[in-house]
């Protein structure tokens, strides 16, 4: 199970190079290092060469490395698997996952590398279960977009079901979910509203396009002021009840149990790995 931060999961072209060299001094919780939407097709080889030249550089500190390969059925899925043996990732992303089969087939070549899974197709979402049951999956990835097209739907309220869905998955077998991107990188606002909402649905964070999206998705995914507040008030009102021999607490007239205490220690063990990471 991954159990540091993942608020933002930043997409990058592997065949930029300015955009390789400049992810390394970004805010991103997450890069996403895309071989395959984000790539022409004339440009699948040269991406898959200085992408691992760039890693092999290093110097994306705390960042959690991710590489989204092309899928196994494209005419550069299985190279892209190969060479990742040789690229210096913490994971591979594999899109177009209908199934487990997929993550078995990637699973046979990628050694003991973690496995994310993009969930886009109809068929990924009545699978969602054992897509996330896999022993080798460590997330999954919102392919809202792609999900979008293929239902024929115009607004990301038709998409609830799918989200959900992935989500209950996800959280079934304890691996991290990751919200879709939002297209309107300059609708600050409009990126805000879905930040928050996909905070509010129980995802661990959010993928972007664009490198001014960062702030926004740390912000909505960490930890509030008030909710750190709120945890450690619970912790001590809690504790003091259980010294008087009492099962719950109360708080600014709310019922404290038990429940809420493992939530409100994981919200300071959020608070506390997202300090961490940004002072490494």
């Amino acid at each position: 199970m991954l159990t540091r931060p993942c608020r933002s999961a930043l997409y990058i072209p592997g065949s930029k190079a300015r955009a390789l060299d400049k992810a390394r001094d970004l805010p991103a919780d997450a890069i996403l290092f895309d071989l395959e939407d984000a790539v022409a097709p004339e440009e699948k080889l040269n991406a898959r060469v200085a992408l691992a030249d760039a890693l092999a550089k290093g110097g994306y500190g705390y960042r959690l490395r991710i590489v989204r390969i092309n899928a196994l059925d494209s005419p550069w899925g299985a190279d892209d698997a190969a060479a990742l043996a040789s690229m210096d990732c913490d994971a591979v992303l594999l899109p177009k996952v209908n199934g487990p089969a997929e993550i078995d087939a990637l699973a046979s070549v990628v050694s003991e590398m973690p496995i994310w899974a993009m969930m886009e197709t109809p068929l990924a979402i009545l699978n969602a279960a054992s897509i996330a049951a896999h022993p080798r999956l460590q997330g999954i990835v919102m392919g809202t977009n792609d999900l979008a097209k293929d239902i024929g739907s115009r607004s990301r309220a038709a998409l609830s079901t799918a989200l959900q869905l992935s989500l209950l998955a996800a959280r079934a077998h304890g691996i991290v979910a990751l919200d879709g991107v939002y297209n309107a990188f300059r609708d600050v606002e409009g990126l805000a509203r879905e930040c928050a909402e996909g905070r509010d649905l129980g995802f661990d964070g959010k993928t972007l396009i664009h490198p001014d999206q960062i702030a926004a998705a740390n912000a909505a995914f960490a930890p509030s002021a008030e909710e750190l507040t709120l945890a450690e008030r619970q912790i001590a009102a809690f504790d003091a009840a259980m010294l008087a021999g009492q099962g719950v607490a109360v708080v600014d007239g709310r019922i404290v149990e038990s429940l809420h205490i493992v939530t409100a220690r994981a919200i300071l063990a959020k608070a506390a790995a997202i300090a961490t990471m940004e002072t490494t």
